[in-house]
């Protein structure tokens, strides 16, 4: 059986350049040899020919020099308010079949408030929020402490540790002066949710786009819904509740990931739903991951989506 020839497209974190004043969790995003490994593996398993392609300014070269037939794309970009897009729109721009979430899903995903504001025009729950450019602008008075603090623009929990929950106004304007300062990017300020926290991942397709009711949520719907998993990072000392990027990247094993998560069927299918709704509402395709912490009732929020989920 002959497969295709499939141009495997990543970003190794150990090829990415880094200022000296980054912080250190500033290429949490990028791939590991294993991770590119493995899905190569995963690939030639299929009976395809695979050809390595590094994400960088060469790109467009190898690109053409090689022509695959399609392309597997876990590429995070380089730099840019919507990296995640520039090889899909690479991709399109020169015609070749890709995986994953299109341009715009893409540039919506990793603009935390952005994907907030489509989801709460289709009337779905997600955390009051602001976005800061500066630290001496005010507080809505739509947001009471204690607030959440993190970058707009990043992923894999960077940024996130023990000063991003915050209590009072002082500590607002040091964490937000932080996070623009260190991350090069507005900072997102969002209320704190006091619950445990969730993610649910998708696979495949569905032309629909909304909230659907339940007897409705699967209809012509190619997608399917994995079972909730919930992080409990308490085994992990020093975390305080939060699954930044210290344990996503340093710790991995460290957290109890449970799943099927330990909770009523209700509140499941509930999360289940909601995560395709975020899926549909921002147009992704192929693949996603929806995180979700409760509120204090325990009613679930979405906190983000990610169209370049980690396949580990």
């Amino acid at each position: 059986m002959t497969g295709w020839r499939v141009g495997l497209l990543y970003d190794l974190k150990q090829n990415i350049p880094a200022d000296e004043d980054v912080p250190s969790d500033a290429l949490a995003e990028y791939d590991s040899i294993e991770t590119v490994q493995g899905i190569e593996d995963a690939l030639l398993a299929g009976h395809n020919e695979v050809i390595p392609l590094e994400g960088d300014h060469t790109l467009l070269d190898t690109l053409r020099a090689h022509n695959p037939d399609i392309c597997f794309n876990i590429c995070e970009g380089r730099q840019g308010d919507a990296r995640e897009s520039q090889v899909p729109a690479l991709l399109e721009f020169l015609g070749i079949p890709y995986t994953g979430s299109k341009i715009l899903a893409n540039a919506l995903s990793l603009d935390k408030a952005m994907a907030k504001r489509v989801w709460r025009d289709c009337g779905l729950p997600t955390p009051s929020f602001q976005v800061f450019q500066s630290d001496a602008e005010a507080l809505s008075p739509a947001l009471d402490f204690p607030l959440f603090v993190k970058p707009l623009r990043e992923g894999s929990g960077m940024g996130i540790g023990a000063g991003s929950v915050i209590h009072d106004r002082a500590a607002l304007r040091e964490q937000v002066r932080y996070i623009i300062r260190s991350y090069r990017q507005p900072a997102l300020v969002e209320t704190f949710l006091p619950g445990r926290e969730f993610t649910v991942g998708l696979i495949g397709n569905s032309p629909y786009s909304g909230l659907l009711p339940p007897s409705d949520m699967y209809a012509d719907c190619e997608v399917h819904v994995f079972p909730v998993l919930e992080v409990d990072v308490s085994p992990v000392a020093g975390a305080g509740g939060l699954y930044g990027s210290h344990i996503k990247v340093d710790l991995p094993l460290g957290p109890n990931y449970l799943c099927p998560a330990p909770i009523e069927e209700e509140l499941s299918q509930e999360m289940q739903r909601l995560a395709l709704a975020a899926f549909q509402a921002i147009g992704a395709l192929d693949i996603a991951r929806v995180d979700f912490r409760l509120d204090a009732d325990g009613l679930p929020h979405l906190l983000e989506i990610n169209t370049l989920p980690g396949l580990n």
